[in-house]
């Protein structure tokens, strides 16, 4: 098989996923799995194949900027990009005739379209897979050529053309396993919890790795209140965790500020975080979004406004329609976010009903099915 896909964690971590299960399933009636992984030359995608001891070949490739005015694409930098195009196509049919596989299995980003085109070019079949409810404009490029197109949502079929239509499944997005499998007493141990009041329900606030200065405001200037009403684990970043444990260490008597705590980065012990909270504050990235509901967590999403096509508030009116999470879209104000997260801690049976909810949006399972999509069109499977 060979794998693309790229450019930031949401394409990319899918893809790994997916490699991980076909080849565990492979693995368990005795057959290999060749993969070759095809992405932008240092960049996410050749780490975390490198990290994974996949093989990975680089292609060069373009990235199309976007602006609400169409005159504004036609741009110098836009140009020089997609001028670069035809070479990585090049490249791209160079490595898929050489190493002719079974099938290409592409998870979008700007990678994905010389492969993807190469793959047909080469009669190799393609298998597109969509995170979010939008296609981002490579797998938009790609869908109505591929054998299979696989989607994180319902929502998303309408929005293909008839001819992608026909050969789509919904599968959802690919989760770890190891997310699936966290647990409470674990992250009490590891993060040193031991004050938490375990009577009270814990928050999780997290703006991703990096953290996110607006999550980490609003949080800050409700932390008195909230600690009142539940236990918080605050993962804030680590250019923010000093300043932020600083205004706690001010700001909060001794009973509230044992249960607070601020870290930087949650790694290995986050299932172990999620298995513990019982309301999550965060972005509504796809991969956040697959998480949550995999799992059945009651959720508060504040969207980044300047996601790719503003995928997040998608994500985030998706969820909070089918009453599986609240969406704060637009100005969000510390009043706000207080009065959306507080009816969620002091009544446990709403809680419950909203994890419920948000259990039904889920897709646990969709490693699986993308695997199963993938051996279904793949050559000789």
């Amino acid at each position: 098989m060979i794998v693309t896909g790229g450019g930031s964690g949401g394409h990319t971590y899918p893809a790994l996923t997916a490699v991980r299960t076909l080849r565990s399933r492979l693995t368990a009636v005795g057959r290999p799995l060749d993969v070759l992984w095809v992405g932008a030359a240092d960049s996410l995608e050749s780490r975390v194949a490198e990290g994974e001891g996949i093989r990975f070949a680089s292609v060069v490739t373009g990235r199309i900027r976007r602006t609400g005015n169409p005159l504004k694409t036609v741009s110098p930098a836009n140009v020089k990009d997609m001028s670069r195009v035809p070479l990585g196509i090049a490249q791209a049919r160079r490595i898929v005739a050489d190493f002719h596989p079974d099938v290409v299995l592409a998870t979008g980003g700007q990678v994905a379209v010389p492969v993807g085109l190469a793959a047909r070019l080469c009669r190799r079949p393609l298998v597109v897979h969509e995170q979010t409810v939008r296609l981002d404009l490579a797998n938009r490029s790609l869908a109505h050529r591929a054998t299979r197109v696989a989607v994180s949502s319902e929502e998303t079929l309408p929005l293909l053309a008839a001819s992608a239509r026909a050969t789509a499944e919904v599968t959802g997005n690919p989760v770890r396993p190891e997310i699936l499998s966290g647990q409470a007493d674990k992250a009490v141990l590891s993060l040193g919890l031991q004050d938490f009041v375990r009577r009270l329900p814990t928050v999780y606030v997290t703006g991703g790795a990096q953290g996110s200065p607006q999550l980490n405001e609003l949080v800050r200037d409700v932390l008195p209140w909230l600690l009142c009403h539940a236990n918080v684990v605050h993962q804030c970043g680590p250019e923010h965790v000093a300043e932020l444990r600083q205004h706690a260490a001010t700001a909060l008597t001794g009973d509230l500020a044992v249960r607070y705590h601020a870290v930087g980065y949650v790694g290995p012990e986050l299932p172990d975080v999620l298995a513990l909270a019982d309301v999550v504050v965060s972005r509504s990235g796809a991969g956040t979004v697959a998480e949550l509901t995999a799992l059945g967590k009651a959720a508060v999403l504040v969207p980044l406004a300047s996601s790719a096509g503003d995928e997040q508030s998608e994500n985030a009116r998706r969820l909070h329609k089918a009453g599986a999470a609240v969406a704060l879209l637009g100005e969000v104000s510390p009043d706000r976010l207080r009065d959306t997260v507080g009816p969620l801690l002091v009544d446990s049976a709403r809680r419950t009903a909203m994890a419920a909810r948000s259990r039904a949006q889920g897709h646990p399972d969709a490693a699986d099915r993308l695997v199963d999509v993938t051996l279904s069109a793949a050559d000789g499977w």
